[in-house]
């Protein structure tokens, strides 16, 4: 399967993944013909006599049912919701206990229309599982066929006995074209027609061999205009400006295929070959295109790093791929209308197969030995290159696996590899050009002059890696309807108990959510900027009341989204509580600290702005979190305190509700000094400083005897406690001046030591001078 094979089948699948129409989703099922349908393909599948476009063919219109019964399932739904809640209400009845005859009656009357109701719904399931029962039994039955069709041994192409048959066979299909060409031409009837149609096929063919000839000059032309209308953007112009170079050849190659469809010379093997032309050159010109993007000939726009000399080459190797391509696809154009053996089709596949291999071969070594590692630490182009060189290492392994298996005589099977392979190594190729232009989009988007590691264009290549996957699984042999099987499903959603969760419910409850995130997050902005400062509160009680609306408001987001979305919280109810013990045993402490962070905002033992001490860490809040509390030091260091500590801990609060605090100020005198005398000069060193407050007056005490000093203290009153040390450090300065001015001793530390033996301490002295030296001896 070719890449443009993949793409018309992906097509097919999506229109089975999103079907046209919704009469028949309103409208109720008719069951007699769905059973007549059911029954033919039932038929069929036992027997296992209809080929596989048959097959597929009724898989499609089973799968058409299997919607309708879908949505056939959601019929009187509301109405049995409300007959559910009534027959709950009216409750179960017990044992012995005698009811009134009004509820029996009653209730058998709601069971009755319930019963009712639930009709179209419940034959609507047994119809829906018998649909899915159906298409699962026509999916087995292809697959098998598709397996078989691999792993069947043909004819081996070294045997050199069917050589001469191939090639007999290829030249009477190549001398066909050529006969029937002669054929036509010798009518004249068709040769006065081709001289009618001369005009418009020559005004064609010329203007499409323009377009092939100048298309890329144009392109290069376009681009370069388009850099010129603007400053930025160059690797974005230089994209689109690239994609002319497909657009104006291919839009010639439709000229030159309609002047020669317009002479009408060409005979029925003529016309198929006719009917390639454009594909075939559509073929050429992407993979010459992807060529030019992978291996660029400047250094600059290089996406892999691969030398210059080695670009030119995998270039050339890209075409040569492309051009095997076409080969092989006109090579089977011919086999399917002159209906070649499967000697035949062995024996000229194989050349192609080992051409295949060589160019898989040489691209493999190219990208797994050429690869030149980055200088820099960019992790991008890191991954790049690992990944360049583990599809060569693969590469290499198909382009001797596929010959290897040809020979063996598995044709399908290493024609299925080898064209898979290639056509993976193109979508890849591809995936990294589109990823190189959203990054080159975003950049132009946001006026950045290169790219960056932003996160946006990360997502989007990730997204369409995802988008990618469809198109890669038909590559390597999915059907459509294996694509639109799995699309199915997942519209279908998981159930978890009794609720069934849809993409479509999954998408409502995060747009209600984010709807209710982004009012939550306006109403917070609007009290903390408008409201709140217009009342009495201080800083740390706005703060609490936008936390708590914060919280509040994602609550009931979460509520309304959920409820909204028709998820049903009672059926997982269980399976909830199954996993909140496991998740209370591991997160017990943040959830704790959780609690911690809404106690303190209730309660608001702190504030920010607060001066606190905590477990021997002393600084200002700065910010009250969900799960912590941010202290910056007075050294401007911070400090992450769990919630917990706070609540259940010891802290002090010098600044809470008020920032008038005490200062201690110690100060020594030497032994001898008057200490009223003392007391005087430090109480009016006390009053005297402004941010001491007279009321209470501060006061001087007399601690006691130290060890070298009398010990004093100060003990005043300040306007703003922050202000502690500058205060401390003022007062040392003025104790210091006053004390030197009124004659008071400031001590230091002083021992007298006593030698119990002096006696001792002179004979050694003695020893020590009678004692001759060095120089005395060795003279």
């Amino acid at each position: 399967m070719t890449v443009f094979q993949a793409l018309r089948a992906l097509c097919v699948a999506l229109f089975l993944a999103f079907p046209i129409g919704s009469a028949a989703q309103t409208a109720a099922p008719d069951y007699e013909a769905w059973s007549n349908v059911a029954q033919r393909a039932e038929t069929a599948v036992e027997n296992g006599r209809a080929s596989t476009h048959a097959l597929e063919t009724l898989r499609f219109q089973i799968a058409e049912w299997r919607e309708t019964f879908l949505d056939a399932q959601t019929i009187n739904q509301s109405r049995i919701v409300t007959l559910q809640s009534q027959i709950s209400a009216l409750g179960t009845p017990e044992e012995g206990v005698a009811e009134s005859e009004d509820i029996v009656t009653r209730r058998m009357e709601l069971t009755e229309q319930l019963s009712r109701l639930r009709t179209p719904v419940v034959t609507a399931e047994e119809a829906y599982n018998r649909a899915d029962g159906v298409i699962n039994e026509i999916d087995s039955l292809i697959r098998e066929r598709q397996a078989s069709e691999l792993l069947t041994v043909g004819p081996s192409p070294l045997n050199p006995v069917h050589w001469g048959k191939a090639l007999e066979a290829f030249s009477h299909s190549t001398l066909a074209i050529f006969n029937e060409t002669v054929a036509s031409f010798s009518s004249d009837a068709q040769r006065r027609t081709a001289i009618s149609e001369l005009p418009k096929a020559i005004f064609n063919f010329a203007l499409g061999l323009i377009l092939l000839l100048k298309g890329r000059g144009w392109s290069l032309q376009i681009a370069d205009v388009l850099r010129r209308r603007t400053r930025q953007g160059n690797g974005v112009w230089r994209f689109v400006a690239s994609l002319f170079q497909i657009l104006l050849p291919y839009i010639g190659l439709l000229f030159v295929e309609n002047a020669l469809y317009a002479t009408g010379l060409f005979g029925l093997r003529g016309t198929l070959m006719l009917d390639q032309i454009a594909e075939c050159g559509l073929i050429i010109l992407v993979f010459r295109w992807l060529a030019g993007q992978l291996f660029p000939r400047s250094d600059e726009e290089t996406i892999l790093p691969i030398g210059q000399a080695k670009r030119a080459e995998a270039r050339w190797y890209i075409i040569a791929s492309a051009i095997i391509l076409i080969v092989m696809k006109i090579c089977l154009v011919l086999a399917n209308y002159d209906n070649w053996s499967d000697e035949t089709r062995a024996s000229l596949g194989f050349p192609l197969l080992i051409l295949s291999g060589l160019v898989l071969f040489r691209l493999g070594t190219l990208l797994r030995n050429s690869m030149i590692d980055p200088s820099n630490d960019d992790d991008s182009w890191q991954y790049r290159v690992r990944m360049a060189r583990i599809l060569g290492q693969m590469a290499i392994v198909v382009a001797f696996v596929g010959p290897l298996i040809a020979a063996m005589g598995y044709g399908n099977a290493a024609a299925r590899l080898m064209l898979s392979s290639m056509a993976s190594l193109g979508l890849f190729g591809l995936l990294l050009v589109l990823q190189g232009f959203i990054h080159d989009l975003y950049a132009f988007v946001t006026r950045k002059d290169t790219r960056d590691d932003s996160l946006i264009p990360v997502l989007l290549g990730f997204v369409l890696v995802i988008m990618s996957l469809p198109l890669l699984a038909l590559i390597w042999g999915a059907r459509p309807a294996d694509i639109s099987e799995v699309w199915t499903s997942f519209q279908e959603g998981f159930a978890i108990g009794d609720s069934r969760i849809s993409p479509v419910d999954f998408l409502t409850f995060v747009v209600l959510f984010t709807l209710g995130y982004v009012a939550t997050r306006l109403l917070q902005g609007a009290m903390r900027t408008t409201i709140l400062p217009r009342t009495s509160m201080d800083a740390g009680g706005r703060n609490a009341v936008v936390s708590g609306i914060g919280y509040v408001g994602i609550f009931l987001a979460a509520m309304i989204a959920i409820s909204s979305a028709g998820i049903d919280l009672s059926n997982i109810a269980l399976v909830a509580g199954a996993l909140s013990v496991g998740i209370g045993f591991g997160l017990q402490n943040i959830v704790s600290n959780f609690v911690s962070g809404i106690i303190l905002l209730i309660e608001r033992p702190i504030a920010e702005g607060d001066w606190i001490e905590v477990g021997g860490k002393m600084g200002y809040v700065r910010g009250i979190s969900v799960r912590s509390t941010r202290i910056e030091t007075f050294d401007r260091t911070d400090v992450i305190v769990p919630n917990a500590d706070l609540v259940s801990g010891m802290v002090t609060n010098w600044t809470r509700g008020k920032t008038v605090g005490r200062v201690i100020v110690p100060v020594g005198v030497a032994y001898g000094n008057d200490t009223r005398k003392v007391e005087d000069i430090l109480l009016k060193i006390a009053r005297e400083h402004p941010m001491v407050l007279l009321n209470p007056t501060p006061s001087i005490v007399f601690q006691g005897f130290g060890a070298d000093s009398m010990d004093f203290e100060i003990r005043a009153i300040l306007r703003d406690v922050n202000y502690m040390l500058g205060v401390k450090s003022d007062m040392n300065h003025e104790i210091a001046k006053r004390f030197a001015e009124e004659g008071v001793e400031i001590p230091f530390a002083q021992r007298d030591i006593w030698i119990r033996n002096p006696e001792a301490m002179g004979q050694a002295q003695a020893q020590v001078q009678g004692s001759p030296s060095e120089e005395d001896t060795s003279s």
